[in-house]
């Protein structure tokens, strides 16, 4: 028979995404609801996340959106109240939020760093114990937004790249622990896509050195679209046979045997 268009679709199936507010989170969001699924959606920035929810509402889906920091437990709980008043379960789990500050290791403070580690590794755990409950024996599929620089050299983010490794790690090991309650747990390994955020970061980097460059063998650079269609694959059951796997999103990088930064005359690989 063969596999149909349909099997791409996510009817009425209950989505959370975290960072929905702009970039990756909202353009994953949308793509959701264009595929099907109703969103619970959050992010701390209350304005872009009104505009991913009036996105989300044209496509006549229902949407539940909570303005929050993904580090405030009490306020994620109250979430979780709210999702399983309006839905009563969760079907998929995108774990999208996160982000960083470049700096020298050296630089970055104790505050600075348990900031890091809550955003891009605690708040992950938080929503995934929380969305257990109320993934039913129908199973699940969890996805978590790492990054390339989990595998890779990641000079001025060290915090920010080990926290997303330990998401990768934290993935293997519960895609093994949920797969008898048919829970999918994989991550999606974005490069550089160009969103606000990364613009700011690219900035950054920039300003240490001028002579900065990634090598990609791809022509066209990565967009917030092409994270999103990762994403709705790992979601759906187009990929249900697929567990404790890392999609690397990076116009061949990966593929290619890594990437090249020039700073100050030094390849690092």
């Amino acid at each position: 028979m063969g596999m149909q268009p349909s099997d791409a679709l996510l009817t009425d199936r209950v989505a959370i995404v975290t960072g929905a507010g702009q970039g990756i989170g909202a353009a994953v969001a949308l793509t959701l609801a264009n595929f099907g699924a109703h969103l619970a959606i959050c992010d701390h920035n209350a304005t872009t996340l009104a505009a991913t929810t009036e996105r989300v509402l044209a496509t006549g889906r229902q949407v539940l959106s909570v303005c929050l920091d993904v580090r405030d437990r009490p306020a994620v709980d109250a979430m979780f109240e709210a999702i399983t008043s309006q839905f009563g379960r969760v079907d998929i789990l995108v774990n999208n939020a996160g982000g960083t500050f470049f700096a020298p290791f050296d630089k970055v403070n104790a505050k600075g760093e348990m900031a890091i580690i809550a955003e891009n590794f605690t708040s992950v755990t938080q929503f995934i114990r929380n969305s257990l409950p109320l993934m039913d024996e129908r199973g699940g599929s969890i996805v978590n937004i790492t990054s390339i620089e989990a595998h890779r050299a990641a000079p001025g983010v060290a915090i920010y790249a080990a926290m997303k490794a330990a998401q990768a790690s934290l993935t293997k090991s519960l895609s093994l622990e949920l797969a008898p309650r048919r829970i999918r747990v994989n991550c999606m390994a974005p490069d550089m896509i160009h969103t606000e955020g990364s613009l700011e970061l690219g900035e950054a980097m920039q300003a240490v050195s001028e002579d900065a460059w990634f090598l990609q063998p791809l022509p066209d650079d990565g967009t917030v679209d092409d994270a999103a269609a990762a994403v709705a694959y790992l979601a759906g059951d187009m990929s249900k046979f697929v567990t404790g796997s890392t999609l690397h999103l990076d116009g061949g990088n990966w593929a290619s045997g890594g990437w090249k930064l020039l700073r100050r005359g030094t390849f690092v690989v």
